[in-house]
């Protein structure tokens, strides 16, 4: 079943004064199934973070529509936005975006209770998922006091606590060590597998070699995309890796 439909996104953004318009995305359409797992890469300032922070209902296109299954984000009303979010997103970031004053808990909390929901119902949603993501013993410590990999486990609980029909990942792994990317990594597979929907925007050909799809941003539009099919990691870094180098050196689109 198709969860999240883009169609013909264009951005520009215009000076203060009205006199400089930059295009950040020009005609971007695709289409996301449910339960896939699409890494979205391209050189810095391709748009790749601008389509994110619309899909994410953050930014508004200068025209185009995202509709989230059946729901298009560009009729919400300005008061309706903050509550689709809450209930169909789910983020994590590169910086993690923890309160430090707040515990892990109380920062996994944090959807939920801008929800209104109950304590207990925190409290029975977030045991499976703390155990699940190896931070259960952690949970009353403060964002200062443990490493960026249990801050970024922390950030995947409080993505995962609200139910979300989608996570949005911004360069996740960005902030992290090799060996805690890994374990974030692997830990996206494991959950993509249960069937959550995931969509990354990355730098990382190692990160994006783990997705079942990636779409390849270049000068505001979808240069290509590239499925995993049948192919071993390492086979899709290789691809990854060739489609980047042919985007680098000009090369031709692929359709």
């Amino acid at each position: 079943m198709t969860l999240l439909e883009v169609k013909k996104l264009k951005k520009v953004y215009t000076s203060r004064l009205g006199t400089n318009h930059v295009q950040a995305l020009s005609n971007v359409s695709f289409s996301v199934e449910e339960g896939e797992y699409v890494a979205i890469m391209g050189e810095s300032g391709s748009g790749k973070t601008t389509l994110l922070n619309i899909i994410a209902a953050l930014d508004k296109p200068t025209s185009g529509e995202v509709v989230l299954n059946g729901i298009s984000s560009q009729n919400l009303k300005e008061k309706d936005i903050s509550k689709f979010r809450r209930d169909n997103l789910g983020f994590v970031f590169q910086d993690f975006n923890l309160l430090d004053t707040f515990s892990l808990q109380d920062n996994i909390f944090l959807p939920l209770v801008l929800s209104g929901k109950s304590y207990d119902e925190m409290n029975s949603r977030l045991k499976p998922i703390a155990k699940k993501l190896g931070i259960d013993d952690i949970l009353q410590k403060y964002p200062y006091e443990v490493s960026g990999g249990q801050k970024q486990r922390a950030a995947v609980a409080r993505a995962l606590i609200t139910k979300p029909q989608l996570i949005l990942a911004d360069e996740p792994t960005g902030a992290l060590d090799s060996r805690s990317s890994d374990q974030l990594l692997d830990l996206f597979n494991e959950i993509n597998e249960e069937g959550q929907t995931i969509i990354m925007v990355t730098h990382s050909i190692k990160a994006a070699s783990h997705a079942s799809r990636v779409l390849f941003i270049k000068d505001g539009e979808v240069f290509h995309q590239l499925y995993r099919a049948f192919m071993s990691q390492d086979e899709m870094y290789q691809k990854i890796s060739d489609t980047l180098t042919i985007i680098a050196t000009g090369g031709v689109k692929n359709e």
